[in-house]
């Protein structure tokens, strides 16, 4: 099952939310993470949402999107080159001698230590899914207390114009 990543952008509205949701689960899909934020324009609110399936499944699913009254516009952001990012908080049992050892292996995942108790810290790292999984392993051998991810943001890249004929 391939997965796909769909921004919506609907009214800033109560209940918005819920149906999106609600229409996802009448149609079988399971919904891997999903962001909610104002968007450019005041009023309007923009969903970032992982999900499976295949192509057909998806195109059928994005119809679907666009019958609800307050969707606006409904873009699959996997047909074409996109920058997706998450944040994670992450508490991991350690003490103030283990800092530097920690150090040492959230730095090359350019993640910070942000915050140092007794007996815990808390990583904050921002990334791909991937970079972030790869530092969860590393972090379970001293023990993860509490994680809390953000879903994954995604915006399209800029479309670079083709070089003109010379």
């Amino acid at each position: 099952m391939q997965r796909h990543t769909i921004a919506v952008l609907v009214n800033d509205q109560p209940g918005v939310l819920t149906r999106v949701a609600n229409l996802f689960g009448q149609r079988g899909f399971n919904i891997d993470s999903i962001t909610v934020g104002g968007s450019e324009e005041a009023g309007l609110s923009r969903m970032i949402i992982t999900t499976g399936g295949d192509e057909q499944k998806i195109d059928q699913l994005m119809k679907q999107l666009y019958k609800l009254i307050d969707v606006i516009h409904v873009t699959n952001l996997s047909e074409n080159s996109f920058v997706s990012r998450e944040l994670a908080l992450i508490k991991v049992s350690a003490n103030p001698s283990q800092l530097a050892e920690l150090n040492g292996i959230v730095e090359p995942f350019r993640a910070a230590i942000v915050d140092v108790g007794p007996n815990s810290l808390i990583v904050q790292v921002t990334g791909d899914t991937e970079k972030i999984d790869a530092l969860l392993v590393l972090l379970q051998t001293y023990g993860i207390i509490e994680l809390t991810r953000t879903g994954s943001m995604a915006m399209a890249r800029s479309v670079v114009p083709a070089p003109a004929n010379v």
